[in-house]
């Protein structure tokens, strides 16, 4: 597919607004090989190790799902810098109304990604505002815009206060409260806890969530806005249950698997949409909002 994009539209400040245009690196582009992944999953700190081919097959049940609401797709390309890590292509970058913001990473094996990101979105006419400079860091994995105007962003191992000063800097008017999130230190610096870990956005004001993890003033803080809150399992937050990508208010994508979950999404009057994820998500720690980043709402 040829990639191109018109730079009279691009860009968001919302989770849940109808997706128009779709960044994402596919596994053949991000993985390549059986061999390659071998050679990487362990040192990568993935829960186990990926069938490159049962992870294709998964993805494209994804694409399928992506294509059918109507989204153009724009593709990275394999890049020889960059690890297995880049075929979740949310993480490297933030985007606002104006453009994008290049992220630092916080995981030293995807310092890389928002260099090669960054290539791309020139190559195709994508405005890049900026990027997050030593000592900030900065995943995009930690970024909520909550509303137009507003961002909720989680400081912990893989985003630092110095990141999220970069970016208020950066965004200047564009913005009028960023909200840092303080991070459990849960499971340790070498795993993936990002603010998108334990809330999704699903309608404007609607969330799933895994409260276990949540700092109690940031669920109060929901709470007020009158955020309505879909709670996940304990048995299902290990498969994803909680990893939710919003296509359009009140219509997602997650992972298969999460019946509980799913079902309280439904009762709550959301379109749920599901497909396999046992390679390319669940053991490489990254799910659907992983995979994919929103170029465009609106």
């Amino acid at each position: 597919m040829e990639n191109a994009v018109d730079v009279t539209t691009h860009g968001c400040q919302s989770m849940v607004t109808p997706v128009r245009r779709m960044l994402l690196k596919d596994p053949r582009a991000a993985w390549l090989s059986q061999a390659n992944v071998d050679a990487q999953w362990q040192a990568l700190n993935y829960l186990a190790r990926p069938d490159f081919d049962a992870a294709l097959a998964e993805y494209d049940a994804l694409v399928e799902i992506l294509m059918g609401f109507g989204m153009e797709l724009l593709w990275l390309p394999a890049n020889d810098t960059t690890s297995l890590d880049s075929v979740y292509a949310h993480d490297p970058l933030i985007v606002a109304n104006r453009g994008a913001i290049l992220g630092r990473m916080g995981k030293a094996a995807r310092a890389p990604e928002p260099t090669a990101v960054g290539v791309f979105l020139e190559s195709v006419g994508f405005p890049v505002l900026g990027r997050i400079e030593t000592p900030g860091k900065l995943e995009g994995g930690d970024v909520l815009w909550m509303d137009e105007h507003t961002l909720a962003i989680g400081q912990g191992y893989r985003t630092n206060a110095e990141g999220i000063r970069q970016v208020r800097a950066i965004l200047g008017d564009d913005i009028d409260e960023i909200i840092p999130v303080p991070m459990p230190h849960w499971t340790g610096p070498a795993d993936c806890l990002h603010l998108m870990s334990f809330i999704s956005l699903v309608d404007h004001d609607l969330a799933v969530v895994y409260s276990r993890l949540m700092p109690v003033p940031f669920r109060e803080w929901l709470l007020e806005r009158g955020m309505r809150l879909v709670e996940v399992p304990d048995e299902e937050y290990d498969s994803f249950g909680c990893n939710v990508l919003a296509v359009a208010p009140g219509v997602c994508i997650m992972i298969d698997g999460n019946p509980v979950t799913r079902r309280r999404l439904e009762e709550a009057g959301v379109e749920v949409h599901v497909y396999p994820g046992a390679n390319i998500c669940i053991k490489g720690g990254g799910g659907p909002t992983c995979l994919t980043r929103p170029i465009l709402r609106g």
